[in-house]
């Protein structure tokens, strides 16, 4: 099944054959896909990750069949090894899935709750962002002019540049300076739910007496591995947030590259800056070791 934003395409097996019996199309919503499903005998059906894939394999399981998430990278490589046989791609996850499983390498998406607490903070990151980028051009503007903003924090800058503009912007970037400050109350809003939100894993409580961690961050690691028993060592968590150095095998020479930057990249982000703060000017006041 290739997910697509408004429709997807359908290629039915013979679970037996490999046969195709049915090719069509079908609406991308959630009452189209239960009008298909959920009256029909119990089927392996395989997607790939994307956009739709998680309310989509939620919603295929709930009506009682087998639902394996193809990882696309897997996909591609399968893909590039059956070109001789010119099939579409969009038959590769079905065919392959019908009978051999294990060659999509399937994952496993996180849970309806995680998702939706990670929205909330993937939010707040897109209006911080938004924030930077306009506070950004509201300096460069005013350097075209010959003159320059102080350094003033993000939280304070709204209300501080309001009446340090040059009187020939004023027209031109007082709207920015509103939008900012709106940025800025709606931001702290966010802040405030994600520190409610943090009560409720007992785990962002450990993970904040390291000095530098706060709510933000360790409820986006607590939410991101979602079940850590599925890592049979905790070494194996700094591969899968692709913090730790790729290297190339090549004969006898196996030169160490930078870090792998596999994984979410928005958890990467901010143990990195956790990191810069513990290694930081604040690590002369740190009150535990931390070993990074």
């Amino acid at each position: 099944m290739d997910l697509g934003d408004r429709y997807s395409r359908l290629c039915i097996l013979d679970g037996a054959t490999g046969e195709v019996v049915e090719e069509g199309r079908i609406a991308t919503t959630e009452a189209a896909l239960r009008r298909r499903f959920e009256s029909v005998e119990r089927m392996r059906i395989a997607i790939e990750v994307g956009t739709h894939s998680p309310w989509v394999s939620r919603l295929l399981s709930e009506c009682g069949h087998e639902v394996i998430v193809a990882n696309p990278r897997k996909v591609r490589l399968i893909y590039k090894n059956r070109k001789e046989e010119r099939r579409d791609r969009r038959d590769v996850p079905g065919a392959v899935g019908a009978h051999r499983p294990a060659l999509l390498a399937p994952i496993h998406h996180r849970g309806q709750e995680a998702q939706k607490n990670l929205a909330m903070l993937r939010g707040r990151d897109a209006l911080v962002k938004s924030r930077a980028q306009l506070i950004n051009h509201v300096r460069g503007a005013v350097k075209a002019t010959g003159k320059r903003l102080p350094r003033w924090g993000s939280e304070a800058f709204a209300r501080k540049a309001t009446g340090a503009l040059p009187p020939e912007l004023v027209t031109a970037l007082g709207p920015v300076i509103e939008v900012i400050a709106s940025l800025t109350a709606q931001i702290r809003t966010c802040e405030r739910a994600l520190e409610v939100l943090a009560e409720a894993y007992p785990e962002t409580l450990l993970l904040r007496q390291v000095k530098g961690v706060g709510p933000i961050t360790s409820l986006a690691f607590v939410l991101t591995l979602e079940d850590p028993t599925r890592f049979a060592k905790s070494r194996a968590v700094g591969p899968y947030l692709g913090l730790v150095p790729a290297q190339r095998d090549s004969g006898e020479s196996k030169p160490q590259l930078r870090i792998s930057k596999e994984g979410d990249a928005f958890l990467r982000r901010l143990l990195v800056g956790s990191a810069q703060y513990i290694l930081g000017p604040s690590a002369r006041t740190a009150t535990c070791d931390v070993t990074v």
